[in-house]
């Protein structure tokens, strides 16, 4: 994502508590397991995290937001990407690989947001009267009322898109995909860590991530 991008994408999501009542956490829209996913585990070593964002105190505290839930639950060692990777040489593959190399990095779990936007949802007011509080009293009224439009009220809520991707370094290749959505996050810090956390969980209930008393 472009710089220019993220910080639209970023400033969307700043206006999430203004516009909208209340934040919902993310849930995944769909995942994606490798058929030699079943075969790999991470415990005991070390993963890296990457945020893919221009924005560095996003991509650092995202960063370290999945070091700490990796700890935390004992599944690898992680490292956060800025730690080991001038941040003038993030962008070039070639020279991201051999830092990751050079660290033993054995797995990268890379999360970059997809889109934000603000949408709109209109809401009937008319549902909360009495005349809808049963069926019977809403039989007269609806055949009465069929062509008329209650007042409603628009609200604006923003969704947030995740896309999180599971790499193995050795192999070059991709195990496990996820994307989700969030509604009305707090801001993109705070949507970042609830998608780690859920992410994490998510892997670790398909199996890619495995605690050491698993084994």
């Amino acid at each position: 994502m472009s710089r220019g991008l993220f910080r639209i994408a970023a400033a969307a999501l700043l206006l999430g508590p203004a516009l909208a009542l209340a934040a919902n956490g993310p849930k995944f829209t769909s995942t994606w397991k490798a058929p030699e996913e079943s075969t790999v585990s991470f415990a005991g070593k070390k993963v890296a995290a990457l945020i893919m964002s221009d924005d560095q105190d996003l991509r650092v505290a995202g960063e370290e937001a999945l070091v700490r839930e990796l700890a935390e639950l004992g599944l690898a060692s992680g490292v956060a990407s800025y730690r080991i990777i001038p941040r003038e040489e993030l962008r070039d593959p070639d020279k991201a690989k051999g830092w990751y190399e050079r660290s033993g990095v054995q797995g990268i779990v890379c999360m970059r947001l997809v889109s934000a936007q603000v949408r709109e949802t209109w809401t009937p007011s008319m549902w909360v009267t009495s005349s809808y509080s049963t069926l019977w009293g809403y039989y007269p009224y609806g055949w009465g009322s069929a062509y008329a439009i209650g007042p409603g009220r628009t609200q604006e809520e923003t969704l947030a898109v995740i896309e999180t991707l599971v790499f193995s370094v050795p192999a070059n290749k991709l195990l496990w995909a996820g994307m989700t959505e969030s509604t009305n996050p707090k801001d993109a810090a705070s949507v970042i860590g609830s998608v780690v956390d859920a992410t994490v969980k998510e892997m670790t209930k398909q199996g890619l991530l495995q605690s050491r008393k698993q084994l």
